[in-house]
């Protein structure tokens, strides 16, 4: 069985896009509609890598991550931001929260999958 992703993504065709790219590489992908969604994901599994949208309803990824990496239990999940905000500041801000990466849609399939493949040492 491949690596289980959890991907955070309250956008249908993002989502559709980042499932699609992650199974047709094998991975195993949950999928989480907002921060909330995520944090109760976590309680149920634990995933090896966790793709993030920041800008998210109910609990927005940067509080949905300061959250993760404040637990014990979640804090060597590598996580990547993914947003659609690619100015410095964002950045930053997703970095302050916690996210280990930080990319930019619109999503390269080829480089999402290089990075993806590279946290998980594939």
């Amino acid at each position: 069985m491949g690596s289980h992703i959890l991907v955070v993504e309250d956008h249908p065709q993002n989502r559709y896009l980042m499932t699609y790219l992650l199974e047709s590489r094998g991975y195993e992908v949950e999928v989480a509609l907002d921060g909330a969604e995520a944090l109760d994901a976590l309680e149920t599994r634990i995933p090896d890598l966790i793709l993030m949208d920041m800008q998210l309803p109910k609990v927005d990824g940067y509080e949905a991550t300061r959250r993760i990496k404040a637990d014990e239990r979640f804090k060597g999940i590598p996580l990547v931001a993914v947003t659609a905000h690619s100015m410095r500041g964002d950045q930053d801000k997703a970095m302050a929260a916690g996210c280990d990466v930080f990319v930019t849609k619109p999503i390269n399939g080829e480089e999402l999958l290089a990075l993806v493949d590279r946290l998980l040492k594939r």
